[in-house]
């Protein structure tokens, strides 16, 4: 299986590129950190690929999915991780230029990579699309408003895109659950080492993540509920 996966530098992009690549998938990658992506490109050499793109310029991305799709077939699984969370705060207190770079990664971002490599997958009537929400795209809390705004717009883009795709393709709206990265201790400090790792969590999600197919279009889910 062709795998394409936004935000692999760290945290749950990082740890599912190593368990799809175990499994014995090609995995396409892309993050902001080049030194991150130096290091997979190290670890991870062809036909696995990764690049230095910013989700949030569609120029980029229409160049990287230009490169990904010149000479090969599209995606069978498009994987939307990318993202950043909001400094916590109330949001009469979240500063403008912060709130404008988390929509353009969280939700532009998404977009854009929908864009770039969605029409070659609906030419061919395959494959799976995978936008990753969170507890917080279904649920608010306090001093991420912004986080939440940007997931719960996840979850209606993607039902949305589920209903143009068709037969035989899906878009899913999934939520990893809770789990120990940078991104929870910014918000959680020391609270977020009570739940597991990224590197543990991806043992169960990859597989959870490669079961998704025509049957779960549209709806939305999340790891470790029955996807079968």
């Amino acid at each position: 299986m062709k795998i394409v996966i936004t935000g692999v530098t760290r945290g749950l992009g990082r740890a599912l590129v190593g368990e799809f690549i175990k499994a014995g998938h090609t995995v396409i990658g892309c993050g902001r950190g080049g030194e991150a992506i130096f290091d997979l490109r190290m670890t991870h050499q062809a036909p696995h690929d990764f690049s230095v793109v910013d989700v949030a310029l569609d120029s980029k991305v229409a160049l990287w999915s230009a490169k990904v799709l010149e000479n090969d077939s599209p995606p069978d699984l498009l994987i939307n991780n990318a993202a950043l969370m909001n400094r916590p705060a109330p949001l009469w207190e979240q500063d403008d230029r912060e709130f404008t770079k988390l929509v353009d990664v969280n939700i532009r971002g998404v977009q854009n990579v929908i864009r770039h490599f969605v029409p070659a997958m609906v030419a061919k009537k395959s494959g799976v699309i995978v936008n990753l929400s969170s507890g917080w795209g279904r649920s608010v809390s306090p001093d991420v408003a912004p986080y939440c705004m940007s997931k719960w717009a996840i979850e209606g883009l993607t039902k949305a895109l589920a209903e143009e795709l068709p037969a035989g393709m899906a878009a899913v709206p999934l939520n990893p659950g809770v789990i120990d990265t940078d991104m929870l201790r910014s918000c959680w400090a020391d609270g977020a080492s009570s739940y597991p790792k990224a590197e543990a969590w991806a043992k169960t999600a990859a597989p959870f993540i490669l079961k998704l197919g025509p049957k779960h279009n549209g709806q939305s889910v999340s790891v470790g509920e029955d996807a079968d």
